[in-house]
């Protein structure tokens, strides 16, 4: 700036500060933010990103300590008044005026009483061939390194002492008595001595042993289960018990330890020990047991087999759950459809009542469609019903059944096709299942009334079947709709033995012109200009997967059921007959068994 004086100018420079970028940060040496009185410690002013500059310091403390120097780093021995908090800035020799901000501050706390360390034991006794572990800690500060002493008798010489270091944990195998303390720093510094602990070495060779009974591992909210302290080979002998849990729970110095109503917060490791009452010798711990205590009972998962039925079949069905042999008892059930909320009632069958030990269960004779679930129970608890699965039948029941329009199991994706309910109820519902997915028509199709209809250009490859406002489930069908250009025309619904069928095949977009090829079973039984596959009496060994090929293209392959006529005969032998049956089958599936009259016998 310039002031004139008398017509002359003066310039006048007037200074002010500048701010860099580099950044100042206060380090500990040792890393101790916590330090006892008469230990050494230095602080150092770094400056991060200024390492080819030539720097002053400058430092900043709220301790009463005026002897603080504007040095890069300076050591201190901790007393009272230097606790509080030290900040620094750095400054450019060559540029007075330059500086960095003031670092964050550090706070240096300094304790005037020296600490003690603490020495813990896992055990008191040491088991026959076994060790102990012992910690040394000192929890309120870091950075020490330990040392452990123990006397083997209980003389005060001082040359029974033995000496050795260590990290803070050491594995023992000798009786004792054993002491700590912790060192660290240069000059070094020491901590009090820590209490002392007595070990002993067993000299009971018996073992000991947690049992659970039941011998369940798992069990849930609720059920009850006791942990027995067994000693091996100590029948002959007073024992004393001792348990120790990786919970909060202190189980009685008591043989057995019982929990229940149990809950989550029983689950946890459970070691116990026995200690002779003539001599207080004990035993090593026992190896933990893991019990688990889960808050809600498995859900069972049911599968069946077969899942398609020929007439008079047996039907397996298998209730899957967490360990199934763990005393679970299990419950079999029909499924009765329920269409007001879109569900099922569950019917509990036949030899069923009081639950079965195996978790399979046969139903025989299963004549049509159905569904099953299961559940399983111990005691007071019980799993949720499973998810109910079906054994589909293809027959066409006079009271429920499921026509297709057009009657084919493959469709082109162009193709409307329409499903549609039959039968002696004014109710019904179109279920289907793709894959292990089960759900109402309406949710993906078109419903109106009792008839179900998928539209257009939407592709399909599931079981359709319907079922009824009275409990009755129809035939079920497999509808494939697909992207392809051909399909094979083959029945939709089982072929009676000795009828007639013709199996075709189909393009989407032109006629067939070339050799057609049928294959059964991935074997090829026909191959000529004919467009049709005719048999003219269908047997049982006609039954099985069918495809088509022409012009370079296959068709997917489709199921053709053959289904075989029961006939009764008239019989030259003795037969006893009694209604019994009918009520017995009238008992397990809930419906009505027709009597079947047999011509009397001459003697």
């Amino acid at each position: 700036r310039c002031f004139f004086f008398s017509h002359h100018c003066v310039l006048v420079g007037i200074s002010s500060s500048q701010t860099i970028s580099d950044r100042a940060v206060v380090t500990l040496q040792p890393h101790w933010t916590e330090i006892y009185s008469g230990e050494k410690i230095t602080l150092r002013c770094e400056i991060e990103g200024g390492d080819d500059s030539e720097w002053e310091y400058e430092w900043e403390t709220t301790s009463t300590d005026r002897s603080v120097r504007q040095s890069e780093s300076f050591e201190i021995t901790a007393t009272s008044y230097r606790e509080g908090e030290y900040k620094c800035k750095g400054k450019h020799k060559t540029e007075v005026l330059s500086s960095t901000p003031w670092s964050t501050p550090i706070t240096l706390t300094v304790s005037e009483q020296k600490p003690k360390a603490e020495l813990k034991a896992d055990d008191t006794d040491i088991p026959v061939g076994g060790y102990v572990t012992l910690t040394c800690d000192v929890s309120s500060s870091s950075g020490w390194q330990y040392y452990f002493w123990y006397r083997a008798d209980k003389s005060s010489n001082s040359s029974s002492i033995h000496e050795f270091s260590s990290a803070g944990q050491k594995r023992v195998s000798k009786e004792g008595l054993y002491w700590c303390r912790g060192e660290r720093g240069n000059p070094v510094y020491y901590t009090e001595d820590s209490n002392t602990i007595q070990l002993k070495e067993n000299t009971v060779a018996n073992k000991a042993v947690v049992t659970l009974h039941p011998n369940w591992s798992e069990i849930y909210s609720k059920e009850s289960i006791t942990l027995r302290c067994e000693i091996k080979d100590g029948d002959d002998t007073e024992w004393e018990y001792e348990w120790k849990t990786s919970n909060s729970f202190k189980p009685p110095k008591e043989k057995e330890y019982s929990i229940g109503p149990a809950d989550t917060s029983h689950s946890g490791n459970y070691s116990c020990k026995g200690r002779k009452k003539s001599d207080q010798s004990p035993t090593g711990w026992s190896d933990p047991i893991t019990l688990t205590v889960l808050s809600s009972s498995p859900q069972p998962v049911l599968t069946v087999s077969p899942l398609w039925l020929s007439p008079g079949d047996s039907v397996t069905l298998n209730c899957e759950v967490k360990h199934p042999s763990a005393g679970w008892r299990f419950y079999w059930y029909e499924a009765i459809p329920k269409l007001s909320d879109n569900s099922y009632n569950y019917q509990l069958l036949s030899g069923s009542r009081n639950g079965t030990e195996k978790y399979s269960f046969i139903v025989h004779g299963q004549t049509h469609t159905a569904g099953y679930v299961c559940r399983a129970g111990r005691g007071e608890i019980n799993t949720p019903y499973s998810e109910p699965k079906f054994v589909w039948s293809g027959d066409l029941p006079s009271s429920a059944s499921l026509t297709v329009s057009p009657e084919r199991v493959q469709h082109f994706i162009s193709d409307s096709v329409s499903l549609e309910c039959k039968g002696n109820s004014t109710q019904w519902r179109v279920k289907f299942q793709e894959d292990s997915f089960l759900a109402d028509c309406s949710l993906r199709d078109t419903k109106t009334g009792s008839t179900c209809t998928i539209d257009r250009h939407i592709s399909r490859n599931n079981v359709y079947w319907c079922e009824s406002g009275s409990g009755e489930f129809s035939n079920a069908v497999n509808i494939t709709k697909q992207r392809y250009d051909i399909i094979l025309v083959s029945p939709v619904h089982p072929v009676t033995e000795g009828s007639s069928v013709s199996l075709s095949c189909r393009l989407r977009r032109s006629d067939i012109v070339s050799n057609v090829f049928f294959y059964q079973n991935n074997k090829l039984i026909q191959n000529d200009t004919r467009k049709e596959l005719n048999i003219s009496a269908v047997s049982k060994s006609d039954e099985g997967f069918y495809k088509c090929q022409t012009s370079g293209r296959e068709s997917s392959q489709s199921w053709m059921s053959v289904k075989v006529e029961m006939l009764f005969e008239e019989s030259t032998f003795p037969v006893i007959f009694c209604d019994c049956w009918a009520d017995f089958w009238s008992s397990a599936y809930n419906i009505s068994a027709p009597i079947v009259s047999f011509p009397s016998v001459q003697g």
